[in-house]
């Protein structure tokens, strides 16, 4: 079938063409569809019967340019190809953590997956202050399984290179190597932020040491490919709820550093955790979600290292640092100090990551709905304030922070004085 964007009508007829739907769908069910994409590059529907809105699949396809700038910003279609294969990769991994998927077709660059009509986007309800009991087991286990089964502490050199051959995607690295960690620092026509921090934006833009490590970060991205990344795990690639958790819109997915989803995931918490002095009045509420969100932060870091390194000891089959490479007297405890090493070097470059990526929030094209959410403009300006600053401190600081205990401190000492 040669390419054609769907809409809601003809949603309906592809995927009543699919066998291995029929499962899904009872005999003639009557099947509605609706188009949901908010995001900023693909189109995708929810298919459903009549008699179950819950009873379902997704269906996401690509469009041929960036939804969130317009046709006028051509985009190849093949990103459809890298979120499929990194889910059916991550379905292996990390079985129960991402949706099914149940096709795909390549032709029409699309793919259909579970519809999980009992969970919702994990962004909108931490405003709401809800709590997700299980969230942080299962985002530390994902992280940690995704991140070591496809690095070279796993995999034979031949094996990681097979599979990051699978996973060159140039053209969305190029988005985010542009919109993460370039243009939000200069003068670039789709920059958008709150007029009230111009001050503070014209600041970063012009902070050479700042921009220097900016730099250095960048050129890590583009270079370091430890593990297959997800590459945008933010809390509006999640969905959620009591008892559940899926990651999912993994089309960014190539190999780079690993501590580029660790950080982000708690860049988002500390985004959610700022967008509270004006989304939660109530002293005494804010307080107490604001450190609920504090130890989910510090739980991700933890419990990552925890799981990362118990998955490291019991399956080191990979040929960067073998089992028999540290056979001799003082092995087991030269094997301890390289992993030590490893892990300070990834947490030191997480810091870094999660600083910038909360300033790209406050000064680039794509801003979080957590905070773009307020609208009183002073009163989100409050906000982006406290994130400018905390992501140049992160930044300029990462190599000096060596704790996610000491990483915290420095959220809590720039919103200490915050007058709301």
């Amino acid at each position: 079938m040669a390419y054609s964007p769907l809409n809601d009508k003809t949603v309906i007829d592809y995927v009543k063409g699919l066998p291995n739907i029929k499962e899904v769908f009872l005999k003639n069910a009557e099947i509605t569809a609706k188009e949901i994409g908010d995001g900023n590059l693909n189109q995708i529907f929810i298919v459903h019967t009549k008699e179950d809105p819950k009873k379902g699949v997704v269906v996401k396809q690509a469009l041929p340019y960036l939804r969130v700038a317009g046709e006028s910003w051509p985009l190849t279609l093949e990103r459809v190809f890298f979120e499929t294969e990194s889910l059916i990769l991550y379905n292996k991994l990390c079985p129960g953590l991402v949706p099914k998927i149940f096709h795909h077709d390549y032709d029409m660059y699309l793919f259909v997956m579970e519809y999980l009509g009992d969970h919702e986007i994990m962004r909108k309800p931490l405003v709401r202050r809800v709590r997700f009991p299980l969230f942080l087991d299962h985002i530390t286990t994902f992280l940690a399984q995704s991140l070591f089964f496809t690095s070279d502490l796993y995999l034979t050199g031949l094996e990681k290179k097979e599979l990051q051959k699978k996973f060159i995607n140039p053209h969305l690295c190029k988005i985010q190597e542009d919109f993460v960690y370039t243009n939000p620092y200069m003068d670039s026509p789709e920059n958008k932020w709150n007029p009230l921090v111009d001050g503070e934006v014209q600041e970063v833009r012009n902070n050479g040491p700042l921009k220097v490590k900016l730099a250095r970060l960048k050129e890590h991205y583009m270079a370091h490919g430890q593990a297959l990344i997800h590459s945008d795990l933010h809390t509006g690639s999640i969905m959620i709820n009591q008892k559940d958790t899926r990651i999912i819109d993994s089309e960014f997915a190539f190999f780079g550093p690993m501590a580029y989803d660790v950080a982000a995931v708690i860049q988002n918490l500390a985004l959610n955790y700022l967008s509270h002095f004006a989304h939660t009045p109530d002293a005494k509420e804010r307080v107490e979600f604001q450190t609920y969100l504090l130890d989910l932060m510090r739980g991700v870091w933890t419990e990552f290292v925890r799981k990362f390194e118990d998955l490291w000891i019991h399956n080191n089959r990979g040929e960067l640092v073998p089992n028999k490479y540290w056979d001799f007297k003082a092995g087991k405890e030269a094997f301890a100090e390289f992993r030590r090493r490893y892990i300070a070097d990834l947490f030191s470059e997480m810091v870094g990551i999660a600083g910038t990526k909360l300033l790209r929030r406050m000064m680039g094209i794509v801003t979080v709905w957590d905070i773009s959410s307020i609208h009183d403009a002073a009163k989100r300006a409050v906000a982006e304030r406290i994130s400018i600053r905390l992501g140049t401190r992160w930044v300029l600081e990462a190599e000096n922070i060596h704790t996610i205990d000491k990483m915290l401190a420095v959220l809590l000492d720039e919103s200490k004085e915050v007058k709301i």
